[in-house]
């Protein structure tokens, strides 16, 4: 029995590989964390969730885009109405090329404060774009995000450089 357990710990082990660490968790003051690490950068934050569908088919696009971009400061938060799995998280983004990225997740589960925080304005739907550049002035591209859009805006924030 310990033999079968040792052996089957250490098989899995073997295929793990590298630690990624898990999403940062994503609670009350977090936005303003957030902000104020990237402050002065362009960002693009990306919000997505594992229940949310249109996200799941676009995130390959986004993995295009910043293989294409890697100047693209990209942060993206799974926003999901219910906390998640780290580890499931994990295993999506890297499905799609995406573990590299910074990422957090809502911890919190009156996920409602954390999306105030964010912006009063935002109802929670899913997917949703904020590109945030110098200046702090943010654009928010509600929705299965434009790439082209994306691109023009990084594309502006090289020039203004």
């Amino acid at each position: 029995m310990r033999l079968s357990l040792f052996l089957a710990l250490l098989l899995g082990l073997a295929t793990v590989g590298p630690a990624k660490a898990d999403p940062l968790p994503f609670e009350r003051g977090s936005w303003a964390k957030l902000s104020a690490a990237h402050a002065g950068q362009p960002t693009v934050i990306h919000f997505w969730g594992l229940t949310c569908a249109p996200c799941l088919v676009e995130m390959p696009q986004w993995a295009a885009l910043k293989k294409a971009r890697p100047d693209m400061r990209l942060v993206l938060v799974a926003a999901d109405p219910v906390p998640q799995d780290p580890e499931r998280l994990d295993a999506t983004l890297a499905r799609f090329g995406l573990d590299k990225a910074e990422s957090w997740s809502f911890t919190d589960r009156f996920y409602e404060r954390l999306r105030y925080e964010i912006d009063p304005a935002w109802a929670g739907e899913l997917p949703r774009t904020v590109m945030i550049d110098r200046d702090g002035k943010a654009t928010v591209l509600p929705g299965v995000a434009d790439l082209a859009q994306v691109r023009q805006w990084l594309d502006a924030q090289s020039k203004s450089h």
